[in-house]
């Protein structure tokens, strides 16, 4: 049985230099180091930084203490708002900020785009999965609600109880993670659908990485005949990367780490891909392929 490794999969460039900041500070005796919210949706990686280390917190106020003062906080690739800066700072807590570019970029343009549209009634929406910490860092970047959906479904059902609006101007970003096709369908839905001569403009903001990612792990999937996925299941990446295998490989499996591997999966199979999303180490995709091989 052949097994071969996706080369385009692993973590994504925001990631790499969030980890690799991550693992310089604590090699450096600095101190502990705190990040907010897991560094990476991934179960073995964050054991590994774990084992390094690296201490997770839910909330800046996990740190309000006494003992809080000059401690180090890492805000991770996904972003924070404004007000998470400012507490940071309140606190005296000293930041090392790995927000991705892409995702800096993608809050200037909310920002910059709010303060066009709203002076003539103008809005903004997003499609990304509400709740997500990246989301939550771009809806964080205004003071005004912006309307958050994750499928055309939604859109449709905010249109209808009017949560969405289409009859004025409105600025729409996705969230950099998202499915391209899904991006596409919502944006011929809204454009087509937009009243009272009021104009639509659409922010290309999905990473460039992961829009390419999706074309060649189709061509990946449908390369062999069994495909193990392997990344968190809480990474929203990786679900909507888990979905796009299986849509083209029905034999596709989902796992987190070795341990949930079944033998059975692989019999009758030739040739086996083993792939993962932005969020999956390379190391941990190697230990897969070598499991499946002692089957």
């Amino acid at each position: 049985m052949k097994v071969e490794i996706d080369p385009g999969s692993g973590f994504c460039g925001g990631v790499i230099r969030a980890i690799r900041t991550c693992e310089e500070y604590l090699s450096s005796g600095a101190g502990p180091l705190f990040s907010k919210g897991a560094i990476v949706h991934n179960e073995e990686e964050m054991d590994r930084l774990s084992a390094l280390g690296l201490k997770t917190i839910d909330s800046l106020y996990d740190l309000q203490t006494d003992e809080g003062q000059g401690r180090t906080v890492l805000f991770r690739a996904h972003g924070e708002p404004p007000k998470v800066y400012a507490k940071a700072r309140e606190m005296g807590l000293e930041v090392i900020d790995c927000t991705c570019p892409v995702v800096l970029a993608l809050q200037k343009a909310i920002r910059n785009a709010y303060a066009q549209v709203s002076p003539t009634g103008g809005s903004l929406a997003i499609f990304g999965k509400k709740g997500h910490p990246e989301v939550l860092g771009l809806v964080g970047q205004l003071d005004a609600p912006i309307p958050v959906f994750q499928s055309l479904e939604q859109a449709k059902e905010m249109v209808g109880s009017g949560a969405l609006r289409l009859d004025r101007d409105l600025e729409l970003f996705s969230q950099t993670t998202m499915s391209p096709s899904e991006y596409d369908q919502v944006c011929t839905y809204l454009s087509s659908n937009m009243q009272n001569g009021a104009t639509l403009n659409i922010h290309n903001t999905i990473c460039s990485q992961v829009a390419t990612r999706h074309q060649k792990l189709v061509q990946f999937a449908s390369l062999h005949d069994v495909i193990v996925f392997v990344s968190g299941f809480e990474s929203s990446n990786g679900k909507v990367l888990y979905e796009l295998c299986r849509g083209v490989n029905p034999s596709s499996y989902h796992i987190s780490s070795c341990s949930e591997l079944r033998r059975e999966w692989f019999s009758p199979a030739e040739s086996v891909g083993v792939c993962g999303a932005t969020s999956t180490p390379k190391w941990l995709l190697e230990q897969v392929a070598e499991k499946i091989l002692s089957f």
